[in-house]
């Protein structure tokens, strides 16, 4: 698959490419696994000599043996043999005060499973060295609580150090468009949410379901739970590192998310145990799952719900996890029916999302969001729930909007009903209540 999007982010990298010809770069990129960092890195990074290497969970005297072949293969530099991750980063420096390069180490974070005080020696080395050094040094890492650890922790040894940060993120939904138009110019409406709803943009799983000709709604559905399918035990592989020996309680909780339990509440009584820790770390430190209150609503509000952010593993936990039975078993048409006779429910869903996103990238907008009403005690779900919240502050605009597949279950009227109190808390502002469907993906 040719390469798309990521024009701004190339602009970006190259531009303290060129800086490091002068001065010393430290350049962190994150971003979850399989969102392309490699692939972006590859395109980015042409007018110099390039060093990748990527950090195996090895021993600290394999990693240095592997990266000197590449420092003499790359620079024709003959640095001697090490054992001392300290040593070879210090003689790498070195090169770097009479060579202009980049080097990548990717997969950073396991570098300290290599030895726990690399990082404070290539934070030493660093510092005494940086001045002089024309290094473009690119340190990409895919387990999002390590990487924030390392980074973003006052007590690690290189908070601060970082000259630019990229997080990386999925392709948007133009992309996506743009994408399955080029494999399959008549696809529909369904085709395209259903590569949104089971990729959500991850360039991997796009590049995987378009190189297998995946590019209809049934053909996409097959391959994605297809026996011996790429996707089958990603969910696990995605995520066992960051969750470590916790990780069953952890797949619980966003089990029950998937399934629709987005109060705390919910989740707990699914569960069977107290969940708020876990959301919690699900959020804050995990980055996997989003807490959102309705429009309007205060900080301190406690009408939160949660939901999982990462597309594909709502998808994995909704239907492969939660059948992981006949999963076991080989019957992957067990599991088919079950996508089938929830496609129209659970495709509703992320046709909320797919606007919401699309929304967000106009740039139009500084707020966009859903609203809804807890409804009171003893009556059942929400009430005066509405699907699209975009409100422009600066021009005294908002767009409040419903989403259905079928644009003939839109009602107007009702919605401008459901939205009274979000009307006169807006007086004097342009209101636009519009309907979304299916038709308008394209």
């Amino acid at each position: 698959m040719k390469f798309y999007d990521r024009e701004a982010e190339m602009a970006a990298l190259k531009r303290y490419e060129a800086l490091s010809s002068e001065n010393a770069q430290m350049i962190v990129m994150t971003g979850r696994r399989r969102i392309g960092k490699t692939t972006l890195i590859k395109h980015s990074f042409t007018s110099i000599p390039f060093l990748y290497f990527f950090v195996g969970k090895k021993s600290e005297h394999l990693l240095c043996q592997e990266l000197v072949e590449i420092v003499r293969d790359v620079l024709n530099e003959d640095i001697g043999d090490f054992t001392s991750f300290r040593r070879l980063f210090e003689a790498i420096m070195s090169i770097s005060k009479r060579k202009n390069f980049t080097l990548v180490l990717d997969e950073f974070q396991n570098l300290k499973i290599a030895g726990e005080a690399i990082f404070s020696d290539i934070q030493n080395v660093w510092d005494s060295n940086k001045e002089d050094s024309r290094i473009n040094l690119v340190i990409c890492g895919s387990i999002y609580s390590r990487m924030k650890k390392i980074f973003d922790d006052k007590d690690e040894p290189l908070y601060g150090r970082a000259t630019a940060r990229f997080t990386i993120k999925p392709f948007g939904t133009s992309v996506l468009k743009e994408i399955l138009c080029d494999h399959n110019p008549d696809y529909t409406p369904d085709d395209l949410l259903t590569l949104y709803m089971v990729t959500g943009g991850v360039a991997k799983y796009v590049e995987l379901l378009m190189t297998q000709k995946a590019f209809t709604r049934d053909a996409i559905i097959d391959t994605s739970i297809d026996i011996g399918s790429y996707f089958i035990d990603e969910g696990k592989e995605l995520l066992s590192d960051e969750f470590g020996k916790e990780y069953g309680n952890y797949f619980s909780v966003l089990a029950a998310l998937a399934g629709g339990n987005t109060y705390r509440g919910d989740m707990t009584s699914y569960v069977g145990f107290e969940t708020g820790g876990y959301l919690d770390k699900l959020e804050n430190d995990y980055n996997v799952v989003a807490r959102v209150r309705p429009y309007l609503s205060g900080e301190q509000s406690r009408n939160v719900r949660y939901y999982i952010s990462d597309n594909f593993l709502n998808f994995w936990f909704r239907f492969i996890y939660k059948y992981r039975s006949a999963v076991e078993i080989g019957n992957m048409e067990y599991v088919k029916k079950r996508i089938e006779s929830d496609y129209e429910v659970y495709s509703g869903l992320v046709l909320e999302k797919w606007f919401r996103q699309s929304y967000m990238e106009t740039g139009e907008y500084n707020i966009v969001t859903n609203y809804w009403e807890k409804g009171s005690k003893g009556e059942p779900g929400e009430k005066n729930e509405i699907d699209l919240i975009a409100v422009n502050e600066a021009d005294r605009k908002i767009v409040i909007g419903e989403c259905k597949r079928n644009e003939s279950k839109i009602n107007r009227k009702d919605l401008a009903a459901k939205s009274v109190r979000i009307a006169e808390h807006h007086k004097g502002w342009a209101i636009d209540y519009i309907g979304l469907s299916l038709k308008n993906m394209i």
